[in-house]
């Protein structure tokens, strides 16, 4: 049987990013002396996620860090091990939402005269186009898009039922990501750095401006995470992305003890880092 081939991203031309000596010290007695202090922690959660839902306590998945290295990333399982059948039943118990979406939408139709202050023109037997003030858009368009808004957000779910009970614990408390301290020990990461993406979502960000954010290392925490977001409380991934960039730039010995605090004191006042 030939063997699972590992993922591949072409990676593009760029110097190589070399660890510095110091981060790579404090890395490795910062994540001991962490998983010396969380063992209790970890055996509980093994515990529970084996009794709760046979299979691994572990889930792991391919990642890039730093010069675009692919590594196994650790996280504790918080899904039931058939969660794909689970979410496969739980959309046949909702066969209406088609309907629902299809019943909004028409809905919208004929409201979007008070809504957009549109005017609508036949413009022949099979179509109609919708004249706003900014566009004219074909109705057929216009009520796929609606429709199509409509079944996400319906889909949408508050209570996951792929997700065991200690699962919701553990994403709650960000428990789930310990085992990447085991990441961090290996050399796949750091505790401060960017965070590490998934394979899709590396291959896009192979421009010359964005290369940069992976010339630093992949991190437990990071810069974007912390960085305040003003009232919204929201950043687009954009500013995550300059954020990344921008670390990698700058970060020093200081830069991450302030990260590691200020992620410390956000994950005591239950804030979303």
């Amino acid at each position: 049987m030939e063997k699972a081939r590992k993922p591949q991203i072409k990676e593009p031309d760029l110097a190589i990013f070399k660890l510095p000596l110091w981060k790579r010290v404090f890395d490795i007695i910062f994540s001991s002396m962490a998983l010396l202090c969380l063992s209790p922690i970890f055996i509980i959660t093994v515990i529970w996620i084996k009794l709760e839902d046979k299979g691994p306590a572990f889930y792991k998945s391919k990642r890039v860090g730093s010069n675009y290295k692919v590594f196994d990333f650790y996280k504790f399982r918080s899904m039931y091990m058939d969660a794909d059948k689970r979410i496969t039943e739980y959309k046949k118990l909702n066969q209406y939402t088609e309907s629902i979406a299809e019943e909004a939408t028409a809905s919208s139709a004929t409201s979007v005269n008070s809504q957009k202050q549109a005017s609508f023109f036949k413009d022949d037997e099979q179509n109609i186009i919708l004249y706003s003030d900014n566009d004219a858009t074909p109705e057929n368009d216009y009520l796929k898009v609606k429709r199509h808004e409509r079944s996400n957000a319906f889909i949408k779910l508050e209570n996951d039922p792929r997700i065991t009970k200690i699962g919701h614990i553990i994403r709650k408390y960000s428990i789930d990501e310990l085992p990447q301290l085991f990441n961090i020990l290996n050399g796949d990461m750091s505790i401060v750095g960017n965070r590490p993406l998934p394979v899709y979502e590396a291959e896009l960000l192979t421009s010359d401006e964005y290369i940069q954010r992976f010339m630093a290392p992949a991190g437990l925490t990071g810069l974007w995470q912390v960085e305040k977001r003003g009232n919204s409380g929201s950043m687009s991934a954009e500013e995550r992305k300059q954020l990344d960039i921008k670390y990698a730039h700058t970060f020093s010995f200081w830069l991450d003890i302030k990260i590691i605090f200020k992620t410390f004191t956000a994950f005591v006042q239950k804030e979303d880092v």
